[in-house]
């Protein structure tokens, strides 16, 4: 097998040995960068589902609450040169300022009455929407509706909110009329929204033109819609019930 030469010694092997050891060779580096291969496969892969799930629990830490404003004129900001001066935009101004996660959602639509935000309130409520507040009426008393028809509208948008977002709050709106609308109808058309807040146990505004309706310094020439100071002012009473609910 081996003999010695020069004091060195010399292995004889065989052809067919070296071409095994050599292809056994081959195999070993083989396997070595697979294994190698594999690992860092694993580790990518580790790393990957790693990072979606931080994204994902990120995604779900920063995503935003929505506050629906649903009303007519006054919501809309009818008459104002820059709709972010309606009283839905100043309430988010507040929101920002305490640094808040909620978007504010201006619903309102110039004309509406009871009847039309009952119609349309199916597909506006698709939208994922935390606290819905409910600003309707005005245009009824306006126009005479009996208030049983008003009534009936009312708590039909409330009944829709709450079949189709369970876990939504309800703020309802109050409002009230001038007297020349007659003592009785305007009574009743202020009680109106007392009872449907007691009856349905939701947070309730009295009286969202609180210290601007009948004011003319804060209602535009119409003598119905809020100027830029009005707006704000409506914002102010907004607030003070909306507050303690986007904390608590």
């Amino acid at each position: 097998m081996f003999s010695t030469h020069n004091n060195h010694f010399h292995f004889n092997v065989p052809p067919s040995f070296r071409l095994k050891l050599i292809k056994f060779s081959y195999f070993f580096i083989a396997l070595v960068l697979l294994s190698c291969g594999d690992a860092k496969t694993e580790k990518a892969t580790e790393g990957q589902k790693t990072g979606e799930q931080t994204e994902d629990t990120s995604a779900t830490e920063t995503a935003t609450k929505n506050i629906l404003f649903f009303g007519d004129s006054i919501t809309a900001g009818y008459g104002l040169d820059d709709t972010d001066d309606a009283y839905p935009a100043v309430v988010q101004e507040k929101i920002d300022s305490l640094d808040l996660n909620y978007t504010v959602i201006n619903s309102g639509v110039s004309g509406e009455t009871t009847a039309g935000g009952s119609s349309r309130i199916d597909w506006v409520i698709k939208q994922d929407v935390t606290i819905f507040v409910l600003e309707l009426g005005a245009n009824d008393g306006l126009r005479g509706v009996p208030l049983s028809e008003t009534r009936s509208n009312l708590q039909n948008i409330i009944d829709t909110v709450r079949e189709q977002r369970p876990e939504t709050t309800i703020i309802l709106a109050g409002m009230q009329l001038p007297p020349n609308m007659g003592q009785e109808y305007t009574q009743g058309f202020k009680q109106l929204y007392v009872d449907l807040a007691e009856k349905n146990d939701i947070a309730f505004i009295p009286f969202i033109l609180k210290d601007v309706g009948g004011v003319s310094a804060l209602n535009q020439a119409d003598g119905i819609h809020p100027t830029v100071e009005g707006h704000k002012i409506v914002a102010n009473t907004v607030w003070e019930t909306l507050e303690p609910l986007l904390k608590s």
